[in-house]
């Protein structure tokens, strides 16, 4: 008990300063990143920077261990979502201690495993470890999940290429072996303005928007029928959503431009470009015909803003051997949210989801972690460190 607990205040110190970074997506992570760096160059471990395209925004990428060999892979994002319009108790970047939790944007989702990860560096260390633990702090995975794509594409490369894969998304310390993917849309109709009192002179854009969006709903519907068998999803479908629709300038104007943003959420299996092929079917055959019949010009245009691929059962692989092992677990569990995991799946590395705390904390007010699991992520790194001294 006396080991765990000195552990829980090296971590509570470490979450602090994590969460006193305001990561939100929107912002720049370098000063969180300046400080991990630091805090492992001064216990003597090497990290490799990877910056975007801007430049505002890091990966990092750090190895405990031998060099020459693959071992377990820890990954968080440092990215956070935002707190504006939200009603918070105290400071969402002042972590806060009450009734066995700590508060603060990020606390769950997911600041806390990467601290537990950061404060376990000189156990690591200390361990003579056989296969090396690799830490990968990402950003952007709350809007993209993009931060780790440079870090994949150079494993096996100039960085050292993991037996396995540990995303420590929020998941109560539970492997979690699937979880939907996650696709988004803008599409844009584009039609001819006219006053309202002579719609043949123009091509309303808001009447192609509303025809495209109806057909959304019969594939959604279609989605629904079509069911996912192994019932392990909650909703058990492909769910197709659209989120906004901008479009018109007046009452009495056909309008110019409409706009609406959509996503699907597919199980595994789903060809990602089916649902968009569709629509993109519907909008030449049926649509667009429609708003030229009086000689006007129209268009259609669709963009993939985001495509997370979903990540998919693979039992027995290391990953979840390991996860099972560590956490006394007999089986894994699937999550309803997307995650990194299916980049590190779709580069043919094993990957599970297994971090402290629960979703249901995340993206909201107050967001906490209860030091139960901080204490429950701690006992994981140690058998973690065990594990991979004695494994190699």
């Amino acid at each position: 008990m006396r080991d765990a607990s000195v552990s829980r205040e090296k971590v509570i110190a470490i979450l602090e300063r994590l969460v006193s970074f305001d990561t939100e997506s929107s912002r720049s992570n370098l000063p969180l990143i300046d400080y991990v760096e630091g805090y492992l160059r001064d216990l003597g471990v090497a990290s490799t920077r990877m910056p975007n395209a801007a430049g505002d925004k890091v990966s990092l990428f750090a190895t405990i261990g031998p060099t020459d060999r693959g071992g377990i892979c820890l990954s968080g994002h440092t990215d956070v979502v935002p707190v504006v319009g939200q009603s918070w108790t105290s400071d969402p970047f002042t972590l806060r201690l009450a009734d066995g939790k700590a508060y603060g944007r990020g606390a769950v989702d997911m600041k806390g495993f990467c601290a537990l990860a950061l404060a376990h560096v000189p156990l690591f260390q200390k361990s003579a470890l056989k296969a090396p633990i690799h830490l990968i702090l990402s950003y952007d995975e709350e809007t993209t999940c993009l931060g780790v794509e440079e870090p994949i594409a150079r494993m096996g490369a100039d960085l050292p290429r993991p037996l396995a894969v540990i995303v420590g998304e929020p998941t109560s310390m539970q492997p979690a072996d699937a979880h939907k993917s996650v696709v988004t849309f803008n599409t844009y109709v584009h039609g001819f303005e006219a006053h309202s009192s002579i719609p043949a002179h123009g091509v309303s854009a808001i009447k192609g928007a509303v025809m495209l969006m109806s057909e959304l709903d019969r594939i959604g519907e279609e989605m629904i029928a079509r069911g996912e068998p192994t019932g392990r999803f909650d909703p058990p479908y492909t769910s197709v959503h659209i989120g906004e629709v901008h479009g018109g300038t007046a009452r009495n104007i056909i309008a110019r431009l409409c706009s609406f943003y959509w996503e699907f959420r597919g199980v595994p299996g789903i060809d990602p470009a089916e649902i968009p092929a569709r629509l993109e079917r519907y909008a030449q055959e049926v649509v667009l015909p429609r708003l030229t019949a009086h000689g006007k010009p129209a268009r259609v245009e669709t963009i993939n803003e985001v495509s997370v691929p979903g990540l998919s059962p693979d039992p027995g692989s290391v990953a979840e051997a390991l996860a099972l092992k560590l956490t006394g677990r007999n089986r894994p569990v699937t999550v309803a949210y997307g995650s990194e995991a299916g980049h590190f799946q779709e580069a043919r590395l094993p990957t599970i989801l297994c971090g402290p705390g629960s979703i249901d904390q995340a993206h909201q007010p107050d967001e906490f972690i209860t030091l139960e699991q901080i204490d429950a992520g701690a006992a994981f790194m140690r058998d973690l460190a065990q594990w991979c001294a004695t494994n190699g």
